[in-house]
């Protein structure tokens, strides 16, 4: 299916971009102000490359993002025995292709307005940055740290496009109408959803503690079932959530291509960006479902289903607001707040937790520096 669309990207007649405008100013080209690129005529083979070269980046970037978010949405799953890990995946892989297509594009709008600068340049920018957020991505997945795709995107994007065109390159953005807009705006749902995450599981732990002191074995069916029911939820709302990431870049660079005439992203972005993400937690989410499930603390099923329940919570609602959050973070800090609602401090692994705090502090400007330097060696090599 991807070879198609690629094919398609690199036709020959159309124009790139549009003239005057950048792409977190407006969503589409006014009648009649198509643009040229930057080397010229209404075609240009360079531009072209680079367009199909960001977009394999940004699907590259959804596999990365799979590689630890997605696994999070089934990583209490499987730490309390609750489903295999094939169940696990086919689980995630079903509700992770369902979130994008059906709860709408409020989040991808809000990515796709980040980067303020020129259509002839917006592909090479945003390509830096995806490079310098999968890099980031792959680093932090090699030693197991669940640090968050959606820092590492906004911090690349945002080096990229500041040695582009300074701070005023930049949707700086904040909170309009309750709805997150620009850097500022994705920063404080950032910040504010782990710890959301963190307070409901710890408020639905001691509910169920209250209600269920005295279960029997009568409850392990139920409980079962409700970890499976709260797995896909999750993994519906990060579908929503964490493939729109993806689908908003590539939507902003099909704009800057003149691929498409507004910041509406085609199905075919939506299907690849949400297969993108299940293959990552395929190919090697484990290291991060072990992180989350056993070395943060080991949970019980009952506790799985209330971590499960308050991250899907949080995250759905972020998908109805626009606000780009973290699955990584929600569900980690889920399952903090478990260990804390159970009165367990001691049973905490606050080494871990420590190191994970450490790797969200440092993800955005360590991004933001792989950004600067994946823009120039992108002007060096095309």
């Amino acid at each position: 299916m991807l070879l198609p669309i690629l094919l398609r990207l690199t036709g020959p007649g159309r124009p790139v971009g549009c003239r005057g405008g950048s792409i977190g100013s407006s969503r589409g080209c006014a009648s009649g102000t198509d643009g040229t690129p930057r080397h010229g005529g209404p075609y240009s083979p360079s531009v072209d490359a680079q367009l199909v070269v960001a977009v394999l980046l940004a699907i590259g970037f959804a596999v990365t993002n799979g590689l630890h978010d997605a696994s999070n949405a089934i990583a209490t799953l499987v730490a309390t025995r609750a489903a295999t890990p094939l169940q696990a995946i086919l689980l995630a892989s079903v509700f992770n292709l369902l979130g994008p297509l059906f709860l709408g594009a409020a989040v991808a709008d809000t990515i796709g307005g980040i980067v303020t600068v020129p259509p002839d340049v917006t592909v090479e920018v945003i390509g830096a940055g995806l490079a310098a957020a999968v890099t980031w991505n792959l680093v932090t997945w090699r030693l197991g740290l669940p640090s968050s795709s959606g820092h590492a995107l906004v911090g690349g994007l945002v080096g990229a496009a500041v040695v582009e065109g300074g701070v005023h390159a930049i949707n700086w953005g904040g909170i309009e109408d309750w709805r997150p807009v620009g850097v500022f705006g994705i920063l404080i749902a950032l910040a504010l959803s782990p710890v959301l995450g963190g307070v409901a599981a710890l408020l639905l732990i001691r509910a169920a503690r209250a209600v269920a002191h005295r279960a029997t074995r009568r409850w392990r069916a139920p409980v079962g079932a409700g970890e499976w029911g709260m797995s896909a939820a999750l993994a519906f709302s990060h579908g929503a959530n964490d493939a729109q990431k993806s689908i908003g870049v590539i939507a902003a660079l099909l704009l800057a291509g003149g691929q498409i005439e507004t910041l509406a992203a085609p199905t075919w972005a939506k299907v690849v960006c949400a297969a993108a993400l299940t293959a990552g937690t395929a190919l090697g989410g484990w290291r991060i479902i072990a992180t989350v499930g056993r070395r943060i603390y080991r949970i019980r099923p009952e506790a799985g289903l209330a971590s499960q329940t308050a991250s899907a919570g949080v995250i759905f609602g972020s998908s109805l607001l626009g606000a780009p959050v973290s699955t990584t973070q929600v569900v980690a800090s889920s399952v903090v707040g478990i260990g804390v609602g159970r009165r367990r401090w001691h049973h905490v692994h606050w080494a871990v937790v420590r190191n994970m705090g450490l790797a969200w502090l440092i993800t955005m400007p360590v991004s933001a520096a792989l950004g600067v330097v994946a823009l120039e060696l992108w002007r060096l090599v095309t």
